[in-house]
């Protein structure tokens, strides 16, 4: 059974694991409240010190992030304002009232130089803007003393946004070619398989560094094409380099996360990715 639990979460419309979470939690019956960024902006510290103490929650899920990843290079203090500072300013707030927060994070803390599973006791070494900003939220998080669940994903995708799998499906319906990466190797990974987790996490009272990502690992090239035979479309896929793409932030070439410490807690294997990415294509043509 899952308790009621009454949290507070800096949701966005179109954030993934905002929407996921709140999903979770309306399926479940569960007490919360979700705020957009027009209700609170986390970077600011008095008024995120006001809110936390008004609403006084028991947990809070600190979904508010800067997610960029190339646009945080040119856009740096900005990043750092909301993924650092912004997580600094929750995370003593929430110490004060005596909450509980859910700090989520990512695996481009990892510079990708592995060729086996991130787990929790790696060295970060983040390669890009974003990863380091995600890293000094994490080190403010347990700087502040707060009660902090920490959860590293990776890949993520789900039904809101512009993200990866809606682009794909779109632009091979507009029978446009598709130029994806090859040679970056994670684990896709569906919102909703991480938000069902980090609510079953909290409720068994879980602290510290957890790694929460679907199960296997590919390319944005074979991830590719598993959306569009599943979907049965048709469409030229064309494979290439990190450098034939250009992105200004450079990404870790191998970033899976080792999950087995989560599944070990929650008594529980994660979703193998593309059964993953099956229910997530079921689900959203209903």
């Amino acid at each position: 059974d899952q308790p009621r639990s009454r949290g507070l979460g800096d949701v966005y419309k179109r954030q993934l694991l905002g929407s996921a979470l709140s999903t979770v939690m309306d399926r479940r019956g569960m007490e919360y409240k979700a705020l957009a960024k027009s209700d609170l902006d986390v970077t600011d510290r008095y008024a995120t010190r006001h809110c936390i103490h008004v609403e006084s929650p028991d947990v809070l899920f600190h979904c508010a992030a800067f997610t960029n990843v190339d646009m945080a290079e040119s856009e740096r203090s900005t990043a750092f304002a909301v993924n650092a500072d912004g997580a600094k300013n929750v995370a003593k707030a929430c110490k004060q009232v005596g909450a509980r927060m859910v700090y989520f994070s990512t695996d481009y803390v990892f510079d990708g130089t592995k060729r086996s599973p991130y787990s929790t006791h790696d060295q970060p070494n983040p390669l890009s803007a974003y990863g380091e900003s995600k890293l000094t939220g994490e080190n403010a998080v347990v700087a502040s003393g707060v009660d902090a669940l920490l959860i590293r994903t990776s890949w993520l995708y789900g039904a809101v946004g512009r993200g990866f799998v809606p682009t794909v499906i779109k632009r091979a319906h507009e029978g446009r070619g598709l130029r994806l990466v090859a040679d970056q190797i994670g684990s896709p990974t569906w919102a909703m398989n991480v938000a069902r987790a980090a609510i079953d996490l909290v409720s068994y009272e879980a602290s510290g560094i957890y790694h929460l990502s679907d199960a296997g690992e590919t390319s944005w090239y074979e991830f590719g094409e598993q959306i569009l035979s599943i979907l049965g479309i048709k469409a030229k896929i064309e494979p290439i380099s990190s450098e034939a793409w250009g992105a200004p932030a450079a990404r870790p070439r191998y970033s899976v996360l080792d999950s087995s410490k989560a599944e070990a807690f929650l008594g529980r294997k994660m979703t193998p990715w593309r059964e993953a990415l099956k229910n997530f294509l079921k689900d959203i043509s209903r």
